[in-house]
């Protein structure tokens, strides 16, 4: 899919494929000097971090295993619900282990916050954020520090590489805004 797939749907194109690619590079720099080969547990948050997570493993030197968490304070709207619940749990035992945690954006911080004193409480030796995307409201808002951030965004309602409306656009590989037709039905 791609920015004429989406006629009228998408607004703007605010990080191209190529961005992305440039970012996810400089990041798994970072991430790799961090652990310096030591192996970590990378989560991947469902549905919106396998873009990210897949296309950052690639690159990455660090010895890795993955493992998903699904959690969630959205429904097929536009607005955090404030209410956080548990999808699916992860599969792999944690304590002791050094975790990063991988987002496709922070929009009101709600999300990450519980998740990160979620996976505390099971002692890992380390636990690091990186999310591709971050909002205004995040930075203002959020109490957990996040080690690594692709993009700030506008806050405006994004789609692409990830992100969705109701579930679509995930497979596009820039980000854009989303037409206000499109959510205002």
């Amino acid at each position: 899919m791609d920015a004429n797939d989406m006629g009228s749907d998408l607004k703007d194109i605010l990080v191209s494929e190529d961005e992305i690619t440039t970012r996810l590079d400089e990041l798994a720099k970072a991430i790799d000097a961090y652990y310096a080969g030591e192996e970590v547990l990378m989560v991947g948050v469902l549905r919106g971090s396998a873009m990210v997570m897949a296309d950052l493993a690639r690159k990455l030197h660090t010895p890795i295993t993955m493992d998903w968490m699904a959690v969630s304070s959205y429904g097929s709207g536009t607005k955090s619900s404030g209410v956080v619940r548990i999808l699916k749990d992860l599969t792999e035992d944690i304590m002791g282990r050094n975790v990063l945690i991988v987002e496709d954006i922070i929009d009101s911080g709600l999300t990450l916050s519980w998740l990160v004193q979620n996976l505390t409480s099971r002692e890992p030796k380390d636990i690091k954020i990186m999310s591709m995307f971050r909002k205004p409201e995040a930075v203002r808002s959020m109490e957990v520090p996040v080690d690594w951030v692709g993009f700030d965004l506008p806050d405006e309602f994004v789609i692409g590489y990830g992100l969705d409306y109701a579930e679509r656009y995930r497979n596009l590989p820039f980000v854009g805004t989303l037409a206000p037709h499109v959510y205002e039905k």
